[in-house]
């Protein structure tokens, strides 16, 4: 058939690291196109999204979903197009997203996929970038969990990536304070004079306990946490009785060695907070996606919500560009172009 290749390109898990990710953990390969059965499609995939969580799913640990085993594609979040079809569901030409393989091509019976039909004004990569994990994951960790009321304090750890600097920015739409954690003066800079936080604590070279002190003297309400560790447990020191802790990620534990990940020492605040602290998963929330994307795009199209997207171009950088998740290297939405919007 014109157009459709004979093989596809993918990466796969090729050795679990006892660590950091790196050279060996991926491996790009390229394997023999199958031929499709009745009701399978084959998608060429445009973007893929990078998530903290991959490396979770890159681990052994005892996790909300299935790992993904070694010698198998590497799993993500893509959005293609259906350039063949024997499935009804998803014709060709036909713009489907879902959770895939990191690969050019995919050939899948459509489970798990969505028809995705264009959002006026605004492009394919903002609305992928945007509204698949990182806006509904802001939107369910804060509204939903934290449930926020007018002049609470809102504390975000990792508030430049994707998920953070949607969270402060909802929250001063619900009328609280927000105080930003980053990693760069470039960063905490764009939280402040571009997202509307009122102020941003930069741990690379500010003492973070002392500066909530400083900056929370009546103490957190809540505790939006995407990091983990001695930044967890700051917050948790300085949390008002009756606060809310989302635990929405844990990315700076998720590159430590089987369970040896220390827990936070400031636990005890629990009990002497009278805290309330919940993690969740976005991917429990699919069914009210149509509701969160309502509320998202009209905060969007009234230029309420700003956004950063770092695009890698390339499936061949994809494994390279993960690493930038744990290091703090990527500026927004971290996602990779591997194909264009249009053939």
């Amino acid at each position: 058939m014109s157009g459709i290749p004979n093989a596809i390109k993918s990466w796969y898990f090729a050795e679990r690291p006892k660590g950091d990710l790196d050279d060996t953990t991926l491996a790009l390969r390229t394997v023999p196109l199958p031929e499709l059965a009745d009701g399978e499609i084959l998608v060429r995939n445009i973007y893929l999204s990078l998530d903290a969580t991959n490396r979770v799913w890159l681990s052994d640990w005892d996790s909300y979903m299935e790992p993904v085993r070694l010698g198998e594609p590497m799993r993500g979040f893509i959005i293609g197009e259906v350039v063949h079809s024997k499935n009804a569901q998803f014709p060709k030409g036909a713009l489907v997203s879902g959770l895939s393989s990191w690969s050019d091509y995919v050939v899948t019976n459509g489970e798990g996929f969505q028809t995705y039909t264009g959002i006026a004004g605004l492009d394919l990569a903002e609305a992928f970038g945007i509204l698949t994990v990182a806006g509904p994951t802001a939107y369910v960790g804060l509204v939903e969990i934290g449930q926020p009321k007018p002049g609470d304090t809102v504390v975000v750890t990792a508030a430049a990536g994707a998920v953070g600097a949607l969270v402060g920015q909802i929250a001063k739409i619900y009328g609280c304070r927000a105080i930003g954690i980053a990693g760069s003066a470039e960063k905490c800079a764009w939280l402040t004079r571009e997202l509307g936080y009122d102020a941003a604590i930069n741990y690379r070279t500010e003492d973070v306990d002392k500066r909530l002190a400083e900056l929370a003297p009546d103490g957190i309400d809540i505790q939006f946490e995407n990091v983990g560790g001695d930044i967890l447990d700051s917050g948790l020191k300085h949390m008002k009785n009756g606060g809310r802790v989302i635990i929405c990620g844990l990315i700076s534990t998720y590159n430590s060695p089987g369970e040896t990940a220390p827990g936070p020492k400031m636990f005890r605040n629990v009990i002497m907070r009278r805290l309330r602290i919940e993690g969740f998963v976005i991917l429990d929330y699919l069914a009210r996606y149509p509701e969160f994307h309502e509320k998202l795009l009209g905060w969007m199209r009234d230029g309420r919500l700003k956004y950063r997207l770092h695009v890698v171009d390339g499936l061949e950088n994809a494994a390279g560009a993960l690493k930038l998740l744990y290091t703090g290297g990527n500026h927004g939405k971290l996602m990779v172009k591997i194909g264009d919007p249009r053939a």
